[in-house]
């Protein structure tokens, strides 16, 4: 037994040792040379602060606040004055030209695939302001597996240590109970790998971070609906009907079964308009953030999420697309894995 208790402590001892220095070498990656720490614009902060969600939110409320849209119960969205400012409500307009029935959750569905918010995080990465979303995929289902590994191995060591018990012939002279001994490696050990796997959850960078809180102070006067969904979310919108209307929206965009673990899932096609949602449940989303801006959730009761399919991871922290850099766009990232993003993050 004392041979087995060693080699137990020595496996979680040396698993827990690489799995801490490769998730500091993965935090050790700096922003390129001469990357700009800022946000340039509000859709930068939006997605800093909340995702695409955040970002399809955002110019929801632009498009809103000034009649160019009617949004009304349950749900159904009317294009007023079909007048884009900027590329992102661009995307909202024409995914509103497709949908036939005008739901907004489909619409804000499709707008977070759309190139538009999907380049942002693209952009946003290249700059060190965010991780790719491949980057810290494999320190992340090592630190679960070790921390799952870890809890599950403590009831089989008591077990072990019953059987230890049972196959000792002196009452008087009983040996360390086996558990005891393996106990201090499988509590570290399992600890250990679940605070690095969360750690390594996180997608805005410390310059991420501070980027964001620099626009907040820069535009400390600023008081329109649209700043205050990118800044502060759903929650601080002014316009009490029509932020119960997008928190809604929101929360029917929440699957029941969301993952923090984001950014995984099948090889998506390129992204076709509105369609892409009904082609097929495996279009996917690659950057996406819950209500935290430090998780790769999908999906979230406050609409600073991303919500609907799954997720997927790019190679180059790019997003979906069959040959594109954002759902199909320019570039030459992927998706891959399995796990759901449809929020977490």
């Amino acid at each position: 037994m004392n041979t087995l208790a060693l080699l137990v402590t020595l496996a979680v001892a040396l698993s827990t040792v690489l799995l801490l220095v490769k998730a500091a070498a993965s935090r050790s990656r700096r922003a390129p040379a001469g990357a700009s720490p800022l946000a340039h614009d509000l859709y930068e902060a939006a997605f800093l602060n909340g995702g695409p969600a955040r970002v399809v939110d955002t110019a929801l409320v632009a498009l809103s606040t000034d009649g160019r849209v009617l949004i009304g119960g349950p749900g159904i969205v009317s294009v007023q004055r079909a007048q884009a400012n900027d590329p992102v409500e661009r995307a909202v307009l024409q995914e509103l030209s497709t949908a036939p029935s005008g739901a907004l959750h489909g619409v804000r569905e499709a707008v977070m695939r759309h190139p538009a918010v999907q380049e942002i995080g693209d952009g946003l990465a290249r700059r060190g302001l965010l991780v790719p979303p491949a980057a810290n995929r494999s320190v992340r289902r090592w630190g679960r597996v070790q921390g799952v590994s870890c809890f599950v191995a403590f009831p089989l060591s008591i077990g072990v240590t019953v059987l230890q018990f049972i196959a000792h012939d002196s009452a008087f002279d009983m040996p360390l109970p086996f558990v005891v001994k393996v106990l201090p490696a499988i509590l570290i050990g399992g600890i250990s790998g679940l605070v690095v796997a969360s750690a390594a959850a996180k997608r805005v960078t410390r310059a991420g971070r501070r980027a964001a809180q620099a626009f907040r102070a820069a535009n400390a006067h600023v008081t329109t609906p649209q700043y205050l969904v990118a800044t502060q979310g759903l929650r601080a919108l002014p316009d009490p009907v029509l932020q119960d209307q997008l928190i809604a929206v929101a929360r029917a965009s929440a699957p029941a079964g969301r993952s923090r673990s984001g950014f995984s899932g099948s090889r998506t096609p390129g992204y076709v308009g509105g369609a892409a949602l009904v082609a097929g449940v495996a279009a996917t989303t690659v950057w996406c953030a819950d209500a935290s801006p430090d998780h790769t959730s999908c999906g979230g009761s406050t609409g600073s999420g991303c919500g609907g399919a799954s997720g997927c991871g790019g190679g180059s922290g790019s997003s979906c697309g069959s040959s594109g850099s954002s759902c199909g766009s320019s570039g030459g990232s992927s998706c891959g894995g399995g796990s759901s993003c449809g929020g977490g993050s």
